[in-house]
């Protein structure tokens, strides 16, 4: 025994000082449950896709996840101090990346013009610039809070930070036609607002702001918008636009407690059962064959990943750093919620993954990278004069 401890101080008196003291100060838990959740993901992927007769999912995925480890470590060395102030010209890349899409944007399986793909190149992979472009709308609005911070409830201050949200969500619209991705920037922007330390005047008054226009934009809406989300309440509307929700209502009833059992989902294995049950309804995969254990250990999985990125926002010591861990926690909270009850039949079909579990190389990588960034601000604490 004592040589096997002798043998362990060995190994790790031989790492690099630098690698240890990041391994000290690092948030690896944080890692460690996105990982998890990461791997279970990549059993459903392989589960789900089995019917399709191809591993390429399951290896771009796994691809997708080492790239993604690489992205928390580099993102968790990167000071965003130093690039907050340089935050307008952030917020002009991302809408200049957004508008790639008008010239080489390439629809995907939900009809909506949001992928850029590099077939041509002879790589069978793509981006989407939206799921990009949310760590650097979290940035830049971030950095605009806090830049505003000493005449937060002024009139002109919640009118640019408005101005911020509506520009940024309207490009991703008009640029990809993408409704589902628009929602979630939507509700990022209302969660950090509602962090920046207004006052619960003008919360309310954009809450009503909200609904009115929601209101006022519904007729312009087209069609099949105004069905995806009508069927929720009247699914006899469409069985078009009702199928999808029933069809992961099904799979979820069937699993039950315990599930039909791995690679054994009647509708999972179906070549045509479950629509889209690697990427926006995985959840639906988990429940027929996990059951409503699996389903749980998904949700818990996911709660402890936001919770522990609020803990962290509440370790940091200067409001941009704050306000940056509350966005992404609020954005994996939001994309989880509606990806759940898309699947359960409470929400509309919108095309949001489901973090860390669904297929997708762009969400995957962002996740984690995202992850590095609530990292790095905890292990980077500022001196009190400098906060």
């Amino acid at each position: 025994m004592q040589r096997i401890s002798q043998s362990i101080r060995s190994f790790i008196q031989g790492i690099p000082y630098g690698v240890r003291h990041y391994l000290r100060c690092a948030d690896l838990l944080l890692l460690s449950l996105a990982l998890v959740a990461s791997g279970l993901g990549l059993l459903l992927i392989f589960s789900a896709t089995r019917s399709f007769e191809t591993n390429q999912y399951v290896i771009i995925q796994a691809a997708a996840i080492v790239l993604g480890i690489a992205g928390f470590v580099i993102a968790s060395l990167v000071d965003l101090d130093r690039i907050g102030p340089m935050w307008r010209i952030v917020f002009v890349l991302n809408l200049a990346l957004q508008c790639l899409l008008l010239v080489f944007g390439v629809e995907g399986n939900t009809g909506n013009r949001s992928w850029l793909r590099f077939d041509k190149l002879g790589l069978p992979i793509g981006i989407q610039p939206a799921e990009l472009g949310k760590i650097l709308f979290i940035l830049t609005l971030s950095r605009h809070i806090y830049e505003l911070r000493d005449k937060i409830n002024a009139p002109l201050t919640v009118a640019r930070l408005c101005a911020h949200a509506l520009i940024t969500a309207g490009v991703v619209y008009v640029t990809s036609d993408d409704f589902g991705m628009v929602i979630v920037y939507l509700l990022i922007f209302y969660i950090l607002f509602f962090a920046s330390g207004v006052s619960l005047a003008w919360v309310g008054g954009l809450t009503a702001a909200g609904c009115a226009g929601i209101g006022m934009l519904w007729p312009f809406l087209p069609e099949y918008q105004q069905l995806r989300i009508l069927v929720v309440f009247e699914p006899e509307l469409s069985d078009k636009y009702a199928y999808q929700g029933k069809q992961g209502m099904m799979a979820i009833g069937s699993g039950q407690l315990t599930g039909e059992g791995f690679l054994s989902g009647r509708m999972t294995q179906a070549s045509s059962g479950l629509p889209a049950k690697h990427t926006d309804f995985i959840f639906a995969t988990a429940g027929e064959e996990w059951g409503f254990i699996g389903c749980t250990v998904i949700i818990v999985l996911l709660s402890l990943i936001v919770l522990r990125i609020l803990w962290n926002s509440t370790r940091t010591n200067d409001q941009f750093a704050r306000l940056m861990c509350i966005g992404i926690g609020g954005m994996l909270m939001v994309q989880t919620l509606i990806n759940i009850g898309m699947c359960a039949g409470i929400m509309p079909v919108i095309g949001l993954t489901l973090p860390f579990f669904s297929y997708g190389g762009t969400s995957i990588t962002i996740s984690l990278t995202c992850l590095g960034f609530v990292s790095g601000f905890v292990m980077r604490q500022k001196p009190s004069w400098l906060r």
